[in-house]
């Protein structure tokens, strides 16, 4: 799959697409979640990489878990 057509999957434009891959933006976890709906993939896991970034963005030696409510 194209980047082009990935973006599209994802309803952003491949710009954004782009800036995400380059580290230039982060995905919030609300974003995230609707990635993994989308893709069919776990929204935990999603949510997990989304937060350990703004961890690592931080600089926090800190490892996030996440759990079900």
């Amino acid at each position: 799959m194209s980047q082009v057509e990935f973006a599209k999957k994802l309803g952003i434009s491949k710009q954004h697409l782009c800036d995400i891959e380059k580290g230039r933006k982060f995905v919030s976890p609300a974003r995230a979640a609707k990635f993994a709906k989308i893709l069919g993939h776990s929204e935990r896991s999603f949510d997990a990489l989304a937060l350990q970034d703004v961890v690592n963005q931080g600089r926090l030696k800190l490892k996030v878990t996440v759990e079900a409510a």
